[in-house]
């Protein structure tokens, strides 16, 4: 028998219902090796007994390194997921957050989902696709900020993505009213396709430093409000209102009653007599 990596890769898959990871490749040939030399001990008796048999294993064992590197073994699962989707086959390998695992090919995905009589999938809406991609870029993040960058309210959005196990609560910030704060999950690297964060699509437009500009606008302003933001009257109001207290001109004042005194009347009647 020969040593075929990609073969015991594809037995591995087939038998692990979690996540294989290169960790797990590695340990199975390390206790691989561990029991051979546990086995060594009886390896003269054995050969006497079965003739040429042990002979093979030993060759076998010769075969297996004692040390796979990781490269070695990403190499043979990128192999073996491209002879996969050359051959149309119903498998795919799809690598996570936690390692490798078998899945079926979209287009058998419907079939399964049959069989198992579960409902079809439902898409994110846009607000909740937006929600999600500040959380993924600014993380962790409070819903204040989320909400700094959207401009409207993302509670709905924010409890969708938890239903989903997309988000979860990492903490609490260390601000005014120790706010949650949000993170994403493993579950949104595997929605994404994406091993780690770091393999998100860079965005001029999300980025950390971007978003934190944002966040700054919005909650510490750079300049301080003036009288026009506080309803106040601004100072050209201010001069306009005091040139119309300082003008003599009755054109625009409303006639105002004169009180006349004794004297003013007898004034008025003489100067009535004398006209007269």
């Amino acid at each position: 028998m020969e040593f075929n990596l990609k073969k015991i890769l594809k037995a591995l898959l087939l038998s692990s219902g979690d996540a294989l990871s290169t960790k797990d490749v590695q340990a199975v040939i390390t206790r691989f090796h561990a029991q051979s030399e546990e086995d060594e001990a009886d390896a003269d008796e054995a050969e006497e007994a079965s003739g040429d048999g042990q002979g093979v294993m030993r060759d076998l064992l010769a075969q297996v390194p004692s040390l796979l590197t990781t490269a070695q073994i990403r190499d043979a699962f990128a192999e073996i997921g491209q002879e996969l989707e050359d051959g149309n086959d119903v498998w795919r390998i799809v690598e996570g957050p936690n390692g490798y695992r078998l899945a079926v090919a979209p287009q058998y995905a419907d079939w399964v989902r049959l069989l198992r009589d579960e409902p079809r999938p439902r898409r994110l809406s846009a607000a909740a696709l937006e929600t999600l991609a500040v959380i993924a870029y600014r993380q962790p993040v409070t819903r204040s900020e989320i909400e700094a960058v959207r401009g409207v309210s993302s509670d709905s959005g924010v409890n969708r993505l938890i239903e989903k196990e997309l988000v979860h609560v990492v903490g609490r910030a260390d601000l005014p009213g120790r706010p949650l704060q949000y993170a994403t999950t493993d579950t949104f690297l595997e929605f994404c396709g994406i091993r780690s964060l770091e393999e998100l699509p860079a965005s001029d437009v999300l980025s950390p430093s971007q978003i934190t500009e944002w966040i700054r606008k919005a909650t510490m302003p750079d300049t301080a409000p003036d009288d026009a933001d506080m309803g106040l009257p601004t100072n050209g109001d201010e001069e306009a209102h005091i040139v119309a207290e300082d003008d003599d001109s009755d054109e625009d004042l409303p006639a105002q009653p004169v009180e006349r005194t004794g004297g003013d009347i007898g004034k008025a009647g003489d100067t009535a007599a004398g006209t007269a």
